[in-house]
């Protein structure tokens, strides 16, 4: 009686199904006992991956399977459901998130006893919003899931069409997905374009007055002859300094303007990813790992998790009746009535489809950074911080500001002096866009010509028309044009926005992506075209142009909008694509194979394994030299190009000595980066870090040799495993003056740059060998073999 009782009170619980384990720990705390809910961390079905995976002979169907190692999960979902008396599908409120809850009600639905399926759609993971989606449920949206197979399938057939194209003429492992292509695309022909940028000299003319309160101000050339002059050499610059050397110089105009500035939108999606890159430096797939936790879930000290902020992938600008309400009562509370905004901002979004969500924003005004600072990483609390000040701030007054010029006139040359006070701070009493990069790279206004201006606008005070303004001196100065500037992650997603292309879940993966195929390399924070993506190019260009071309890319995502409205059939936005396509690809293949040699550059170097001429390939490292007789010959050197262009076998060996078999040792390069390997490869395979030469620490014997990781260099001893000596900063052979460590470490960390440190953790002692007293830290730590910084 008791059992029948208890398996009674089994199958009336609820199945609620979410994608993420984190997700589920959250919604579990609020749902109590009556509910069960499971993650199926992640899509659970998908298109195979070892073939095509499309019927091109019925209408494009997909042809779906079980995710390996997905199974126990699949397995796991039916169980659950086959005991409950009804399944929530709680999947993110997305595309992906729709085809995930699709995917899992169909394979419930085949069970032979099908409980009731529903769909909740939870813009953000509090327990208000959770009931609420409760009490309200929907149904799977088709239309939305037809819009997410349709990106699927048309990837697939871009993907499974060319890349093979690749992997046959440069080598394995090369993708060409639609999007990326154009991201690269625009790498590309912005290389090109600072390649043919001729620098214009240019000069500019400015010139330090004295005022009647004996105050110095610097003033700019606005007119000569009551005209703006251009001032284009040295010789003009400094006759016209000559000129007006000896004039007398008067005020001959004060001018005052009222401003506003309009507090910043509320973010979406591309612009949380943009300001984050300009603000945090977080990349973008950093950004959005970091917010998918923030909303997710946070253990902040109350009875269960709860989600900080909205979902985080919307092209919406929208914001909730509540949110506002509960966001002006806070400002009302901390700031008072006069910094509330008075009106309605325009927050339409360009694209109706995402504008079923919400903007960016905390899920309470209330629960600001510094209450929650403790419960966050530093990582966390930064992202939030940013995210809770530009929701508040697109929520108060604008800015005004008073913005005074005065023209100094002498020998009818005019020099202009202007400066902005603030009259009132409004929203930047909480927050303030970061200033374009990309403008001040090439010499337009920024953040630090704002500042400068708020300082003269106090010098300008008093100063009325007619007074007399002594001359103190000219300060000409040479400038060149400057080419357009590389993409960051921000300027890049900024673009892609702006032309269409992509959507709020494509951008990090992309930018990702086009740095895994190593296409593109990173320097300083901006994108540099590699070779092996400037061949790739090539052949995407000369072969597919309609792959490659913007207006094409930008159509597609507007018919897949169109898909997900529910205007047009999925199946013919890809029938439309496919047949031109098809063509495109058999035309390709012959004369990708014409072209072959342009991708196999043949040397002179005769392969002395079989006699027959070596070719430089690529390989997952870069180039190197093979046999042009492989696969019946497989024999491969490591690539030398010389400074005058010309290719050497790179054979150079070092003192060091095979351990297996006392053969010498080469530096040869891999995934992580440099090592040692025995020069009689491949008879012997052995291999070892590159030695630091100095003794182990610990007293072994052995060595400290560099190592590569996933995470990028770090150091060991070359007895490992008998020793385990490890440190992830680079060991100096000197003691401690303070403690007497037997070694000290090269460090970084971003508060105080590089410098020397004890390893020992109890003992403080630090140099700043390269750093004068006072000087600022250095602006990046020092790159590892795969892109990392130095770690602390």
């Amino acid at each position: 009686m008791v059992k029948a009782k208890a398996k009674k009170a089994e199958n009336t619980k609820k199945l609620v199904i979410v994608e993420s384990p984190s997700k589920a720990k959250t919604i579990n705390k609020y749902l109590g006992s009556d509910y069960i809910v499971l993650a199926s961390k992640g899509h659970l079905i998908d298109l195979p991956k070892s073939k095509l995976g499309v019927n091109l002979d019925d209408n494009f169907s997909p042809q779906y399977i079980p995710i390996r190692g997905k199974a126990s999960i699949i397995k796991e979902l039916k169980k659950a459901a086959s005991k409950a008396s009804a399944v929530y599908l709680a999947a993110d409120p997305d595309r992906e998130g729709e085809a995930i809850g699709w995917h899992i009600k169909n394979f419930l639905s085949a069970m032979p006893k099908v409980p009731v399926i529903y769909r909740l759609r939870l813009n953000e993971i509090t327990k208000p919003a959770i009931e609420e989606a409760i009490k309200t449920p929907s149904e799977v949206d088709l239309n939305m899931v037809n819009a997410q197979q349709a990106r699927r399938v048309l990837d697939r057939l871009v993907g499974y069409g060319i890349s093979p194209l690749l992997w046959k003429n440069i080598r394995r492992g090369l993708s060409a997905g639609r999007v990326q292509s154009v991201a690269l695309r625009l790498i590309y022909e912005r290389e090109k374009e600072i390649e043919g940028f001729t620098p214009v000299e240019y000069w500019s003319l400015e010139a330090d007055f004295i005022t009647e309160a004996e105050k110095t101000i610097r003033t700019k050339l606005a007119k000569v002859d009551g005209q703006k002059l251009e001032l284009k050499t040295q010789a003009q610059t400094m006759a016209l300094v000559e000129r007006v050397q000896k004039a007398d110089f008067k005020v001959s105009a004060v001018l005052h303007r009222d401003k506003s500035k309009k507090p910043p939108m509320p973010f979406t999606t591309s612009k949380l990813q943009q300001e984050s890159y300009k603000q945090l430096r977080f990349g973008a797939r950093k950004t959005m790992s970091i917010a998918q936790g923030l909303y997710e879930g946070i253990e902040i000290g109350e009875s269960a998790p709860v989600g900080l902020i909205t979902y985080m992938r919307t092209d919406s600008k929208r914001i909730s009746p509540d949110a506002k309400i509960e966001a002006a009562k806070f400002i009302l509370d901390t700031y008072g009535e006069k910094y509330l905004s008075k009106g309605e901002k325009e927050t339409a979004s360009k694209n109706k489809i995402q504008d079923a969500h919400e903007a960016i924003r905390p899920t309470s005004a209330f629960r600001t950074p510094e209450l929650m600072k403790s419960f966050l990483t530093p990582e966390q609390f930064k992202l939030y911080q940013l995210i809770w000040e530009d929701f508040m701030a697109s929520q108060m007054s604008p800015a005004q500001y008073r913005e005074t010029s005065v023209e100094i006139t002498g020998d009818n040359v005019t020099f202009r002096a202007t400066g902005t006070a603030t009259v009132f701070d409004g929203f930047t009493k909480v927050y303030e866009e970061a200033a374009d990069e990309d403008k001040k790279a090439q010499g337009e206004p920024g953040s630090e010509e704002e500042q400068t201006n708020l300082v003269t606008a106090n010098k300008l005070n008093g100063i009325a028309e007619g007074q007399t303004m002594i001359w103190k001196e000219p300060v000409p100065e040479q400038h060149f044009t400057q080419p357009p500037p590389r993409f960051t992650d921000a300027s890049m997603i900024k673009t892609l926005e702006e032309m269409g292309i992509g959507r709020p879940s494509t951008y990090a993966p992309t930018l990702e992506t086009i740095q895994a195929r190593r296409y593109v390399k990173k320097e300083a924070g901006r994108f540099f075209l590699a070779e092996l993506g400037s061949l790739v190019l090539e052949i995407l260009m000369k072969n597919f142009p309609v792959i490659l071309d913007y207006a094409f890319t930008a159509k597609m995502e507007g018919e897949l909008d169109q898909v997900e409205s529910g205007e047009i059939e999925w199946r013919n936005v890809i029938g439309e694509f496919y047949a031109p396509f098809k063509d495109s690809l058999a035309a390709a293949e012959k004369l990708i194979a014409e072209d072959k040699s342009k991708f196999e550059q043949v040397t002179t170097i005769p392969c002395e394994k079989c006699g027959l001429m070596m070719i430089v390939r690529w390989g997952r490292f870069g180039k190197f030299i093979a046999c042009s007789n492989y696969p019946t010959c497989k024999n491969a050197k490591g690539l030398k190009e010389t400074t005058d262009g010309s290719i050497q076998i790179d054979d150079t060996t070092t003192d060091e000595k095979c351990v297996k078999c006392g053969g010498p040792m080469m530096v040869k390069a891999g995934r992580f980066g440099k090592f040692l390997a025995c020069a009689k490869y491949p008879e012997c395979k052995s291999t070892q870090g590159i030695s630091l030469k100095i003794p182990c620490p610990l007293g072994c014997g052995g060595e400290i040799v560099s190592r590569g990781s996933i995470r990028g260099t770090f150091y060991g001893c070359n007895k490992y495993p008998d020793c385990k000596f490890v440190s992830w900063n680079k060991p100096i052979q000197r003691a401690c003056p303070q403690c007497a460590s037997p070694y000290l470490v090269d460090k970084y960390t971003k508060t105080l740059g590089a410098h020397i440190s004890c390893p020992n953790k109890e003992c403080d002692y630090k140099e700043f060998p390269n750093k004068e007293e006072g000087a600022a830290p250095a602006p990046a730590a020092p790159a590892g073999p795969m892109g990392f910084g130095g770690f602390d």
